[in-house]
């Protein structure tokens, strides 16, 4: 890869909803030769104060480092080093980016939803946020999902916000020797112009691609964004999902864009955020 992982973040809360996502850090950091920390957060001591039981902080503390050595057995068994972090706090997503901040991690890799998540199929609060605020992508990962080896999907809308999803997806199929399927989706509402706009910037995406000197494919699809892509996804076999935090009709900076927050609540693979400001 142009710019290679050197240290993956793993947050965990110990629930089946991050088996998948263990499964996966384990899998790329052997993959990448990466250094991999597992963190997991308790009640900080505010909270637990509040709580009024010395007893209840212990049992947490417990539960936490258990969750931790539980991580650090399965990285040891795969013969991949591991360090471990167990951090305090009240608000995850603020942990969990402050922790990927502090340590300079190339990736942060995390479950779907956890423990207080929403309904089935939706992404939790906790992991939209961290993905949205991360200084570095992130990878959400279902938790029935193993580390890909089919196909990688990449989701673009041709703006300066998706080059860097761009030359990640590139780069993760020329590490993983993967062909590349690219998707842009537009709306009934545009003009000739706009679409034949976006089969521009689609084709131009894929003489890349081909340079790189990898299998690529460039589909134009209309409809419901989140749709498209997870349908495209499902119909050509990628087991990996790439996304730009945001795009033409992105929000505010550091927020994540309504588009890929529905298409990682949809996903039923997992899927990378790579945010404008940094690739990994």
């Amino acid at each position: 890869m142009a710019n290679p992982m050197k240290h993956i973040l793993f947050a965990t809360d110990g629930s089946e909803f991050s088996a998948g996502a263990q499964q996966v850090a384990i899998a790329l950091a052997k993959r990448c030769g990466a250094r991999l920390t597992a963190m997991t957060i308790v009640l900080s001591t505010q909270d637990l104060e509040g709580v009024g039981t010395q007893g209840l902080r212990e049992q947490l503390e417990r539960e936490a480092l258990s969750i931790l050595d539980g991580v650090l057995a399965a990285a040891t068994a795969a013969g991949i080093p591991c360090a471990t972090q167990l951090v305090y706090g009240d608000q995850p997503h603020q942990e969990i980016v402050a922790t990927a901040e502090e340590l300079a991690s190339d990736l942060i890799v995390l479950g779907r939803r956890g423990k207080r998540g929403l309904a089935r199929f939706m992404v939790g609060h906790a992991t939209a946020q961290v993905a949205g605020l991360a200084p570095c992508p992130v990878l959400m990962v279902p938790r029935a999902s193993e580390l890909w080896q089919r196909r990688i999907l990449l989701a673009s809308d041709g703006s300066d916000a998706c080059a860097p999803a761009e030359a990640q997806a590139i780069d993760l199929a020329r590490l993983c020797q993967l062909p590349l399927t690219l998707v842009s989706v537009t709306s009934p509402s545009h003009n000739a112009e706009r679409k034949a706009a976006a089969q521009a910037a689609l084709d131009r995406l894929l003489a890349r691609v081909q340079a790189a000197g990898l299998e690529g494919e460039a589909l134009l699809a209309e409809g419901r964004p989140e749709e498209m892509v997870v349908a495209t996804a499902a119909s050509r076999g990628a087991d990996l999902i790439v996304v730009g935090s945001r795009g033409r009709t992105g929000l505010k900076r550091l927020l994540l864009g309504s588009a890929s927050e529905r298409i990682m609540g949809l996903a039923q693979s997992p899927v990378l955020i790579v945010p404008a400001e940094r690739t990994l």
